[in-house]
């Protein structure tokens, strides 16, 4: 399988002493009150094994905001199930339902988990790519795609790594696929809150015919600023839940008790916390691209998630690999090549930023990538 890209970016950050816009975490802190709410569980006890599919009190405040974000009704009982992270709920997915010789649709640049989880399943991965500059699916291609063989299409909004969204035209297309075909759909949300300029994000579950045939996968790492805390959930409707939970058993059987409990405490006494996500975000993304104007770099469209991608063909010709080590060891920034997100990567050049740090940080990263 290799070795992931954010292990070796990260690490090579800590090698060179550099600023790390590599691997996607913040450098803030967490949400006033969810630290204390973890250590008074674990000063309760909370400490030994919760069921299986979850705390229940977490389960049922998931389900109360799917129906605020959403709108629509999940059973917190058979449709919802908190995993040790969305990279593991993924997975379960896949191997619950992706079988020896089945065709799995993935869009590139695709995250790098995706694909190995569908050659592990014993399946075979069909990789189209996304069309640049705005990274916009080619539904006619995925079309054309589609074979008996094809069992699972995996859409990603907003996308890691291109910050693109899918609109409502597209889950139109993606609708009418499902139910020609009777296709399965992984749908990867974890930057649902983190779509600006006004947009909406457009999640499956609001969809009922795309609901009934997908697995939605949603991070709490990613709303609640704490990565490390490695819980995420999975939605899907009860057969497929079944299934999804049959795995989930014996890869890691629970997530972590105390954390729960806090996240159920937390989200039952800030609902509102994933309002203000949007308009945070986008400050420090507008922050960071107003910081490199006039420089060598250049910007593409951010539409959502917290990843900007800077093309850096006016400042050389190099490979995006060869790019990102002399960018980490020489000017000390770390960044991602989107090139490891392809099956076949096209001649771009670029490099992925992660915006989700302190201005401060920002600031002083912007600094070294304008004297370039």
């Amino acid at each position: 399988m290799g070795t992931t890209i954010f292990t070796v970016m990260s690490r090579k950050a800590e090698e060179h002493g550099a600023i790390n816009l590599s691997q996607g975490f913040p450098d803030f802190a967490l949400p006033a009150g969810l630290g204390e709410a973890l250590a008074r569980h674990v000063a309760a006890g909370r400490n030994q094994y919760a069921p299986m599919a979850g705390v229940l009190a977490l389960r049922e405040q998931i389900a109360l905001k799917i129906a605020r974000c959403h709108g629509c009704n999940v059973d917190p009982d058979d449709a919802v199930t908190v995993v040790p992270g969305a990279t593991e709920a993924i997975f379960c997915a896949i191997m619950a339902t992706v079988g020896a010789g089945d065709e799995v649709i993935l869009f590139d640049p695709s995250y790098d988990s995706y694909e190995p989880s569908v050659r592990l399943a014993g399946g075979r991965a069909v990789r189209i790519p996304l069309l640049p500059p705005d990274f916009a699916i080619d539904w006619q291609r995925v079309a054309g795609a589609v074979t008996p063989r094809t069992r699972m299409i995996v859409i990603n909004s907003p996308h890691n790594p291109t910050g693109s969204v899918l609109g409502a035209a597209d889950l139109d297309r993606l609708e009418k696929l499902v139910q020609e075909h009777g296709l399965l759909v992984l749908s990867d949300e974890v930057y649902e809150h983190l779509v600006y300029d006004g947009a909406a994000h457009h999640s499956v579950l609001a969809r009922p015919v795309l609901a009934e045939r997908a697995f939605a996968v949603f991070s709490f790492g990613k709303t609640l600023h704490a990565t490390g805390w490695k819980t995420g959930y999975c939605v899907a409707p009860p057969a497929l839940t079944r299934e999804f939970r049959r795995v989930h058993q014996f890869v890691t059987f629970v997530a972590v008790t105390p954390i729960q409990h806090a996240l159920a405490d937390f989200m039952a006494e800030a609902p509102a916390h994933v309002d203000l996500l949007p308009a945070f975000y986008q400050a420090k993304r507008d922050l960071f691209r107003r910081l490199l104007a006039g420089s060598r770099w250049r910007a593409l469209p951010c539409a959502g998630t917290y990843f900007q991608l800077l093309d850096y063909s006016g400042i050389g010709d190099a490979d995006d690999v060869a790019m990102a080590e002399e960018l980490v060891s020489r000017h000390g920034v770390a960044a991602i090549p989107v090139s490891v997100f392809y099956e076949r990567p096209p001649r771009l050049r670029l490099l992925r930023f992660c915006f989700a740090k302190q201005d401060e940080t920002l600031v002083r990263a912007a600094e070294l990538l304008c004297r370039i």
